[in-house]
């Protein structure tokens, strides 16, 4: 479907407009992602903006980076759907030690000299391709009777976490440098040039994976698969969903364009997290109709989820059913 701008509410004159759709942040490592919606909504009071709801579309750990969609205004009401979204990450595995955390930020709890060679982790990442089960990290915020892992795993308690399952979809060898990082010293790390035979100290990988997908966990196993142990040094999410890399933006430069209230610039339309969705047109008497939640019946659809829209503007997402629409999610716009 063709992605109109930005959708904004029209505000007395001089007063700038409330906006609602999409920032796509690239988080830097260090802010966590409510963090991160603070600083959002601290931004747009600064720049004059109307008070809107802001989300995210799924928590990315402080040591992570990349990114982050903020959902603002009525795009909230699709945050859930971001959170089932696919996954896209780069990730560094250190091996020879394995920390409580599995990443940097934990202290060391088993180590090995054993250090694989890159053949042997290519041929080691098959085995993790595909739907699998994997254990989670006992720090994370799964809930345990209630309570966050991570609260009990820090308050000294043996967490006995159950697998899940998950699907990896694509699992490889980054060959070059991640984009938007660098490293102090390339020194043991792998690239397509590496010697037949060497081990490798560090290597960099690529996976795609779906919801609940532990990119902890899956570096941990995939040490504990080559024989040695393993932690993760560096974490960027490169896509969540439709939203790319290519098309997120710092913290700083979100700052200059909301005090230069030049906020929709920046801002993906709304409908964009439904990429998949098919748009379906309806009347301005339809439209109605749906955004107080009535069903709309006899109405001729393929059955599924479609995207109601009243010229152009959205108006709700619906499925459509044997007897007619019935409304999923309506937008206030």
């Amino acid at each position: 479907m063709k992605k109109p701008d930005a959708t904004v509410h029209d505000d007395a004159p001089g007063q700038v407009a409330a906006v609602h759709g999409w920032i796509i942040l690239d988080k830097p490592v260090g802010l966590g992602s409510t963090q991160a919606v603070g600083a959002v909504k601290r931004l747009l009071r600064e720049g004059g903006y109307p008070k809107v709801k802001v989300g995210h579309g799924g928590t990315l750990d402080p040591l992570a980076s990349g990114v982050l969609p903020i959902a603002l205004g009525e795009a909230t009401k699709l945050a859930g759907r971001m959170l089932d979204a696919t996954k896209v990450y780069d990730f560094s595995i250190c091996f020879g030690a394995e920390t409580d955390t599995l990443d940097l930020e934990g202290a060391v709890v088993a180590t090995s000299d054993v250090r694989p060679s890159l053949e042997q982790v290519e041929a080691v990442l098959a085995h993790f391709t595909g739907a699998i089960e994997q254990v989670p990290p006992a720090y994370s915020a799964l809930k345990i009777d209630g309570k966050a892992a991570y609260v009990r795993a820090r308050a000294g308690e043996a967490l006995e976490m159950q697998p899940r399952k998950v699907t990896i979809s694509q699992l490889s060898v980054r060959p070059e440098p991640v984009e938007g990082l660098s490293f102090s010293s390339s020194q043991g790390k792998s690239s397509p040039s590496t010697s037949s035979g060497r081990t490798v100290k560090e290597i960099t990988l690529s996976a795609t994976v779906s919801k609940g997908t532990y990119i902890r966990s899956l570096a941990r196993d995939i040490a504990r698969a080559l024989g040695s142990v393993g932690h993760v040094t560096m974490l960027r999410r490169t896509r969540a969903g439709p939203f790319a890399l290519a098309s997120a933006i710092s913290l700083d430069f979100l700052g200059e364009a909301a005090k230069a209230r030049r906020l929709t610039e920046t801002v993906v339309p709304l409908i964009a997290a439904l990429d998949d969705i098919p748009a379906l047109p309806v009347t301005p008497g339809q439209a109605q109709l749906l955004r107080h939640g009535q069903r709309l019946a006899g109405f001729p659809a393929p059955p599924g989820l479609h995207l109601a829209t009243d010229a152009g503007r959205p108006v709700a997402l619906v499925e459509a059913l044997a007897d007619g629409l019935r409304v999923v999610r309506g937008f206030n716009l």
